[in-house]
């Protein structure tokens, strides 16, 4: 019998840090990053990357494992292969997909291994981006995944944008966490904007918090 190949995947290194955004902020995670265009990128088959899963996991402690990059969703198989053949040494670690929720579908192939879906997007996105993250959160949900909309904020995002994501994230599913993160020049201590505006958007949704990004690179995601 021919055996098929082992699938591989470019990506940007499987280092521990300080997940630098969203839900576990400041939680110490194992990263599986997929190389964006401009990053160095190491091809690694799916044996290796549980591989190296196996061996990060028996030298030190992690609270959690994340899946990020560019568009993780791209290699659903490559990933369930990887993470199936390390699933031992990822008993009891929780492991969260990192995504911007252009892929809602795909949700639904990681649902045995994948914890929280955590949707990232630009505040300032157009309106057919936001449509897809909700979808994804949406698809998330009714997998039964923990889900989180995080909203990168910065200039260009209006209170109104944030009251709306507020809103839409209730009528997805009433247990979406919703972070917002300010831009690193936009000050959150002069003013009592932010004050108004998380009273008016807390009395939309019940999880809304507002929390500022770790920097690298003491961050990463």
């Amino acid at each position: 019998m021919t055996q098929l190949p082992t699938p591989t995947a470019a990506l940007a290194g499987v280092p521990a840090g300080l997940q630098a955004q969203g839900v576990w902020i400041g939680r110490r995670q194992l990263f599986v990053r997929f190389a964006a265009e401009a990053e160095t990128a190491t091809m690694y088959t799916a044996d290796a990357l549980a591989g190296e899963i196996r061996r990060a996991t028996a030298r030190t402690t992690f609270h959690s494992v994340s899946i990020s990059g560019r568009d993780p969703l791209s290699n659903v198989d490559y990933l369930c292969i990887a993470f199936d053949r390390a699933a031992q040494a990822l008993s009891g670690l929780p492991v969260m997909v990192d995504i911007d929720g252009q892929r809602p579908a795909e949700l639904d192939v990681l649902k045995g291994f994948v914890k929280l879906a955590q949707v990232t997007i630009e505040g300032s996105a157009p309106d057919s981006i936001v449509d897809r993250a909700f979808e994804s959160v949406a698809r998330a949900a009714k997998l039964g995944m923990q889900h989180a909309l995080v909203v990168l904020a910065d200039d260009r995002t209006t209170d109104a944008a944030m009251l709306r994501f507020s809103e839409r994230a209730h009528e997805t599913s009433d247990a979406t966490m919703v972070v917002i993160h300010p831009g690193t020049g936009i000050a959150v201590d002069k003013d009592r904007r932010w004050t108004t505006l998380f009273e008016r958007a807390s009395a939309l949704h019940g999880d809304v918090r507002l929390l500022l990004r770790l920097p690298p690179p003491t961050g990463m995601r």
